[in-house]
């Protein structure tokens, strides 16, 4: 699956794809010292991935990762969507 370009575009696929099934939902962080990139991919067998190096992005993706982070460890269902800014 190639990479998204904009990080609104696969926020907002992201947040989709949880909320459609969230006990399949995977999310991976991988940072490559050498290239000095951060990637971040969200799958349920159909793979969502963003990569970057701007430390702006990178605050982006830490915000998001916690906010799955926290849906996925309560217990609590969630129907509504999640703010992604």
């Amino acid at each position: 699956m190639p990479y998204f370009q904009t990080w609104e575009e696969f926020a907002r696929a992201a947040e989709k794809l949880y909320l459609t099934d969230p006990m399949k939902v995977r999310v991976v962080l991988k940072y490559r010292h050498c290239d000095g990139n951060l990637c971040i991919k969200v799958t349920d067998n159909a793979c969502l991935q963003y990569k970057t190096d701007q430390a702006q992005d990178v605050k982006k993706i830490e915000k998001l990762h916690g906010k799955l982070m926290r849906l996925m460890v309560s217990k609590e269902t969630h129907s509504g969507s999640m703010e992604t800014d």
